[in-house]
């Protein structure tokens, strides 16, 4: 599909962009340039490209004149000796200095390079970009997919060893672009002085210090745009974010810690206080449009600014079917920016990125009555049935849901009885995505999500005999809520139109676990049916700390469950991740493994009805993913990185903990999908 100039002008508009199309012929550059970084000290950055254009950032901040004027070029090559598109653009106060530019006319599938100047000949670093391929193109399609940079207790490694991995490929092996799948920043900063001891084995970086901030604990948030906008400035300023946004166009969506935490729609949580926080929410969004170029919308058509609306902090207490607050201004805030869209990369790939965070309902697992079916004998598992029963809401049991849930010897009030069954994306959401799927022409439909899909469970119903404690739950352990793994209703919903629709191709990408996982989208986990209609893959977190890395400070050596999370072994300075063991294969595999050593041994005690669904899980990883797309297979690709606890001095990010690619062949509708795993370097003995 291509579009005249006169459409093109209205999406600039609508995407709140400076407009410029590239000319036929190409000329050197008549710009007077000379890079002064420090007058550009976010870098530039390119975002969600088309087949014929892209969106282009910098900022350039100044404290003695209101407006600056710049100067953006493209070239189809790194000396601007064929430059084919230039344009003004103003930047000012009111957008903290920042300014986007759709850049339009551009051939499919090609290297382009631009760079910022002022009046003066002051320069940005110079960006490279590349186009999506043309629709009907069937080449494959390469991509990376990352998650959850934690600039105040962890370094950005990974992208190191990405653009070093990248810049010695072939041009036909590089990456056509970046997803970001969320917490691009986090909003919770600990300074220095507040927590001397650090955050496990890291020591606390002074990333920012919040002129408004809200202290909570030892940690600060941000209250106003201001506060949300000084955060992302002093994440830009790392190297290899900067970096990587420079070699990279990034396709972005945001998570929780763009907004809040513990947030959702317009709701704060902290310390089990639940409270409004719409004008919180829109400057969140004012932040995050400033500094991530994406083809998001929002209400307003302006060009040079957010044009943030205005509301106040207003009680939230009506909602509707789908636990959507109804309250005017929590309705505004969640309407001043759209982000869920969908991104075509030729024949193979339709790209549906959604949001989980602005419509969702609240999620009864996080509600301070859950807590009922939390034990300390049992840490970190909570009953499958009482997980769905609570998921369910008023439509568990068709509509016949149990007044109480049983807990071992006691009865539990079921607090969701009566409410509508949880929601992630939302009604209008929801339906948007099906309709996508639906239509979709893409040999793969790839569902971008922030959050995982897939289920995280354990089987403590086969502990042995003589241990300690009896397991209270029914049968099979959760671990709590907060994505698709335990929203079952909207996920069973979703997979049983996959199948009714005959959408073959259907795969996830997602993060926000920290830690690698890869298997099968099911419906159902044994004793209800096992049947996959798509694949589903994790990443492990940039820089973030893990579930691992809190087991290894936080878990009492004495206490009888250790085994299941951690294998301690005499020699060895940190622990095993048993844990990996244990969603994989269950807790008589990881007993085994604890008081023997024999991986092939306790692999052999394996419960095939606890994972079927899973084929690889590293809650311990660190790293990214790439994903590899043709017109009969799937490929994604994890590159796992040692614990980012200082920043890497080499060219390459350091070294690696393993390599492993994750093999589906593409499957005819009515087949099961097949997933092969491929451990190409290093040790991922445990996440088999």
């Amino acid at each position: 599909m291509t579009f005249s100039r006169r459409q093109f002008l209205h999406t600039a508009a609508a995407l709140g962009a400076v407009a410029t199309f590239a000319t036929h012929g190409a000329a050197a550059s008549k710009t007077s340039w000379t890079e002064r970084r420090d007058l550009f000290p976010e870098g530039v950055a390119s975002g969600d490209p088309t087949f014929d254009s892209v969106i282009l950032w910098t900022r350039r901040p100044s404290t003695d004149q209101k407006k600056v004027g710049l100067v953006c070029e493209v070239a189809d090559d790194a000396a601007f000796e064929r430059v084919v598109a230039t344009t003004h653009v103003d930047v000012s106060a009111e957008s903290d200095w920042t300014c986007r530019v759709l850049v339009g006319g551009l051939k499919p599938r090609t290297e382009y390079w631009y760079r910022f100047a002022d009046a003066d000949g002051a320069g940005s670093r110079v960006g490279r970009t590349v186009t999506a391929p043309a629709e009907h193109d069937a080449r494959t399609v390469r991509f990376a997919f990352v998650s959850c940079q934690n600039a105040n207790d962890g370094a950005q490694n990974a992208y190191r060893r990405m653009i070093f991995e990248d810049e010695h490929a072939s041009r036909e092996d590089q990456l056509g672009f970046v997803l970001h799948l969320g917490d691009f920043i986090y909003e919770l900063v600990w300074y220095p002085e507040d927590r001397p001891q650090g955050m496990y084995d890291r020591q606390m970086r002074d990333v920012v210090r919040y002129a408004n901030g809200e202290k909570h604990d030892d940690f600060y948030i941000p209250t106003t745009v201001d506060d949300y906008r000084a955060v992302y400035r002093g994440y830009l300023r790392d190297p290899e974010l900067q970096d990587a946004r420079a070699r990279f166009p990034f396709v972005p969506m945001w998570d929780n810690h763009e907004f809040s935490w513990q947030g959702w729609q317009s709701f704060q949580e902290f310390n089990e206080i639940t409270k409004p926080a719409q004008t919180r929410k829109v400057a969140a969004m004012q932040a995050w449009f400033e500094y991530l170029p994406a083809r998001v919308k929002k209400p307003s058509a302006g060009l040079e600014k957010f044009d943030a609306p205005h509301v106040v902090d207003a009680p939230i207490a009506h909602f509707d079917d789908n636990g959507l607050g109804t309250e005017p201004n929590n309705l505004a805030a969640l309407k001043s920016l759209t982000g869920y869209r969908v991104l075509r990369w030729g024949r193979n790939v339709d790209l549906v990125i959604t949001d989980q965070r602005s419509y969702r309902s609240r999620d009864p697992m996080g509600r301070k009555e859950a807590e009922a079916f939390s034990s300390k004998d049992f840490p970190q598992f909570i009953p499958e049935e009482a997980q769905q029963i609570l998921d369910g809401g008023r439509t568990y049991a068709a509509g016949h849901p149990p007044a109480v849930i049983r807990y071992g010897d006691k009865e539990v009030d079921n607090f969701a009885k009566n409410d509508p069954a949880q929601t992630i994306l939302g009604a209008e959401q929801k339906k948007w995505f099906l309709n996508q799927l639906k239509s979709s022409r893409a040999t793969w439909k790839i569902w971008g999500n922030t959050t995982a899909t897939l289920d995280m469970r354990a089987d403590p119903q086969n502990l042995p005999h003589d241990w300690p404690y009896k397991w209270p739950g029914a049968g099979y352990a959760g671990f709590g809520g907060g994505d698709h793994g335990s929203a079952y209703v909207e996920r069973g919903e979703i997979y049983d139109f996959v199948a009714h629709e005959k959408i073959t191709g259907f795969a996830t990408i997602a993060g926000d676990r920290h830690s690698f996982w890869a298997g099968y989208a099911s419906k159902g986990l044994p004793p209800q049916k096992f049947e996959p209609v798509g694949v589903a893959f994790v990443t492990g977190s940039i820089s973030a700390p893990g579930l691992v890395e809190a087991f290894e400070h936080k878990f009492p050596k004495d206490h009888p469950s250790r085994p299941l999370f951690l294998a301690d072994r005499v020699g060895k300075e940190k622990p095993e991740a048993s844990v990996n063991m244990l969603l994989r294969h269950g807790v008589r595999s990881c007993l085994d493994y604890a008081r023997n050593g024999d991986l092939a041994g306790a692999k052999a005690l394996s419960n095939p009805d606890n994972a079927p669904h899973l084929s690889f899980v590293d809650m311990g990883g660190h790293g990214y993913s790439i994903v590899r797309a043709s017109a009969d297979a799937l490929a994604v690709e994890f590159v796992c990185i040692p614990r980012p606890v200082e920043r890497s001095s080499g060219a390459n990010g350091g070294p690696l903990r393993y390599r492993v690619i994750n093999h589906a062949k593409l499957w005819e509708s009515g087949e099961r999908p097949l997933m092969q795993v491929e451990i190409v370097e290093g040790d991922a003995s445990l996440s088999t």
